[in-house]
């Protein structure tokens, strides 16, 4: 195999849809990939007819499409589940009222089995995330890809609902303050998507944006982004070195050490920034410069508002140490010892990195956030007719999602193995695998499972800095292909629990399961015990003194998750209980440092922080999950008595948990203003019944609260925002409201059986 650095050194049942037309040969693309003659907005109206609107999943890939014909409407039909996620009537009938927690199951299953997609899989959005969907409509413009109409539309639409009802702004994410990054950005996106200036909702956002500052105090992603378009002059940018990626791997801070988000983001936007590439100046680049500043554009002092950023955006401010690293490159380094050859060997070196990554994910890449900088880099690298920019075209399609309030763009290609799996796991923890009614659909989502197990490595592995895969499963799908140790976890769980279940077919043989065992085997942390998301880590937690992002925490490297490692040892201690003859020394040296580490990991006050879901009460589930999984209960375990009697601590006098989003920036518990929540309180329901807690008091209010929110036709409402990234950032998981619920009714029936609740 190639050394990389050689390789451095070498670079100078369920209701089933009708299958659609042929969206290659009938032009029913999401988006049309012809080259714009000329840079023009979208033509907007008030709304699309939602009735022509389609989602389309092709072994697990889903991209939405607009049917401009009747003729193309009547060939393809509305499912119910595209109904549902657009906000419109399903007609699905009232159910009877459940009287007992199964009966409250096989309801919401009544009404979860229509939003099945034909490959076996549940879709759902996946947003939150307020940056998102600009760096798209950015990369669109200067990449002259034309946005078209429907699709310009239904992005206004969305980011009219989900601005701040008081000041017209936007947050980071769609439950945060107006900050700049927020409001800077989707107030350029609605500009290139064709809204007015003088459009009211602009007049309010951009006199909010002026109070902060203007764009000129916004955080590096955007000062970034707005030099690309042209608005702002590179100086104001902190600099993104291409010549990070030359430093030998042994280097303490090479980039290939940083997580896996951080590094691909910074591998995109180096390269761009490297050029100092910048868009053509066009009428509404020079409206933008007058538009986004609190002053004039002539008069602004680019260079010395590096740093300037609004307090409000400065959640994790730079370091001493950044700051000097920042001062070094910009005095000295670029204009003395940066020479043209360096620069063209670090550019080389990060394009033929850029080159893997489309590879690997056929050009999806790992996320919207580094995927329209791949996509503007092989627009400056190969030009507008390359195969890798009409590719990403494509692929920008797969994050685009549609709901009720517009069009927005999802923090993955979406959650198809995730949530599919969590919901097998559901119904059997309710019992009713074996319910001739839900087989269909079960086997259904064990066919997709089986379909999206990565059987092989990714090519070039070691010279790409990527980690082992063989045998795992992605977040979303197996063409994404990135492996994450807690997906690879429930998926692995869902399917042995179905093909040990009769009636089920063995579709995954032995070796395949062997090899998610080895993968799954590999995310732990030899000097804790816990385990990584995506790889380990390769650097400890002083790197975030690099961390120039400023809005976000814990950016820079993996760290130990609770959720994460529970995930990992109950699905070995599932799978030892089928198979206890193979690696049976390294799963128990594993399991018991993973359960340390969940010890060591729990606050004096009984808590856990959760890095994924909103917040304490999240990580309780899970690690009280972790403990039971080795016998630890309330009853023998200081640990796991503690940790329930945090979560009794929280309990609200309706019965439920109500966690708000600010208790992942601040680590501690704060509730939510709405009130209690239908997610955490069932989170907070399982991890007491996992935990064996002897009185059914708490437990039961928890699950009346839950029936009671519960719709005729069996579905629940969504709330609150369920999940986090990186601290600061929330991100929505719209299905955990059926399948955790029905987790938690489920194991209360069949732990206590299924009678009436108290």
């Amino acid at each position: 195999m190639v050394s990389r650095s050689k390789a451095k050194a070498a670079v100078s049942s369920v209701e089933v849809p009708p299958t659609p037309p042929d969206t290659t040969s009938s032009g029913n693309s999401p988006i049309e990939f012809t080259i714009a003659q000329a840079t023009k907005s979208p033509n907007l109206s008030g709304r699309t007819d939602y009735t022509r609107w389609r989602l389309l999943d092709e072994a697990g890939r889903q991209t939405w499409h607009y049917l401009e014909s009747d003729e193309e409407v009547k060939e393809w039909p509305q499912s119910i589940a595209d109904k549902w996620h657009l906000n419109m009537p399903t007609g699905l009938p009232d159910l009877p009222t459940p009287k007992t927690p199964l009966d409250s199951v096989k309801n919401c299953l009544e009404f979860f089995q229509h939003l099945q997609l034909p490959p076996g899989n549940w879709a759902c959005e996946y947003g939150g995330p307020m940056f998102l969907l600009p760096g798209v409509v950015i990369s669109w413009y200067v990449t002259e890809t034309p946005i078209p109409d429907h699709i310009a539309t239904e992005m206004k639409n969305y980011l009219f609902a989900r601005a701040n009802p008081e000041d017209g702004g936007w947050g980071l994410h769609i439950e945060g303050e107006s900050t700049v990054f927020g409001t800077a950005m989707n107030y350029t996106a609605l500009r290139i998507l064709g809204v007015s200036e003088e459009e009211p909702h602009m007049i309010k956002a951009r006199g909010t944006l002026h109070k902060l500052g203007g764009a000129k105090a916004g955080p590096h992603w955007a000062k970034f982004w707005l030099s690309v378009l042209g608005v702002c002059k590179w100086e104001i940018v902190n600099p993104i070195p291409a010549e990070f990626w030359l430093l030998p791997d042994w280097f303490p801070v090479s980039p290939w050490r940083w997580w896996i988000h951080t590094r691909m983001v910074f591998l995109g936007s180096g390269f761009i920034w490297s050029k100092r590439w910048t868009f053509k100046e066009t009428a509404l680049v020079r409206q933008l410069r007058q538009e986004l500043f609190a002053e004039p554009y002539e008069s602004i002092d680019w260079l010395g508002n590096r740093n300037t950023i609004s307090k409000i955006d400065n959640y994790h401010p730079k370091s001493w140490l950044l700051n000097i690293i920042n001062w070094i490159l910009v005095y000295i380094w670029i204009p003395y010892f940066r020479t043209n050859w360096i620069a063209k060997k670090a550019e080389d070196w990060n394009w033929k990195l850029i080159q893997m990554e489309d590879k690997n994910t056929d050009y999806s890449d790992l996320a919207p956030v580094s995927m329209p900088m791949f996509f503007v880099a092989c627009y400056i690298r190969e030009g507008p007719d390359s195969f890798s920019v009409q590719r990403h075209r494509d692929r920008m399609a797969d994050y685009l999602w549609v709901k009720g309030e517009g069009m927005l763009v999802n923090g993955t290609n979406g959650v198809q193995c995730w949530d599919t799996a969590f919901t097998v796991q559901a119904v059997m923890d309710a019992g009713l695998a074996e319910d001739p009614k839900w087989r269909p659909m079960l086997t259904r989502a064990l066919e997709f499972l089986d379909d999206q197990q990565m059987r092989e490595n990714v090519d070039d592995q070691a010279m790409c800095y990527r980690q082992q895969r063989k045998g795992g499963w992605a977040f979303s799908n197996k063409v994404q292909g990135y492996a994450v140790s807690d997906c690879i976890s429930e998926a692995l769980k869902a399917v042995l629990l179905l093909q040990r279940t009769p009636g089920y077919p063995q579709l995954l043989e032995d070796q395949r399961i062997y090899d998610a065992i080895d993968t799954l085997l590999t995310y732990q942390h030899s000097w804790s015990g816990g385990c990584a998301s995506y790889e380990p880590a390769r650097q400890g937690e002083w790197l975030e003194m690099l961390n120039a992002a400023e809005v976000f925490g814990r950016i820079m490297v993996e760290y130990d998750y609770p959720e994460c490692t529970t995930a990992v040892v109950t699905a070995l201690s599932l799978f030892s209980k089928y198979y206890p003859d193979y690696r049976a020394t390294d799963i128990k040296t594993f399991k018991a440092k993973a359960v340390g580490y969940i010890r060591n990991a729990q606050f004096p006050d009984g808590s856990w922080y959760g890095s994924w879901g909103i917040c304490f009460t999240y990580a309780a589930m899970f690690a009280l999950e972790s403990l039971a999984s080795i016998g630890d209960n309330y009853e023998n375990s200081e640990h796991s008595r503690k940790g329930c009697e945090f979560l009794l601590s929280k309990q609200r006098a309706d019965g439920g948990w109500s966690e708000s989003y600010r208790s992942c920036e601040t680590m501690t518990y704060i509730e939510h203003p709405t009130g209690s929540q239908v997610v955490m309180t069932a989170w907070a329901v399982i991890g007491l019944i996992e935990a064996g807690y002897p009185h059914r008091g708490p437990i039961e209010k928890g699950l009346k609260l839950i029936m009671s929110r519960q719709r005729p036709n069996g579905e629940w409402l969504q709330e609150a925002i369920e999940g986090v990234f990186n601290k600061s950032c929330m991100i929505s998981y719209p299905n955990y409201k059926f399948f955790f619920p029905m987790k938690a009714l489920g194991m209360y029936a069949k732990k206590y059986g299924d009678s009436p609740l108290q």
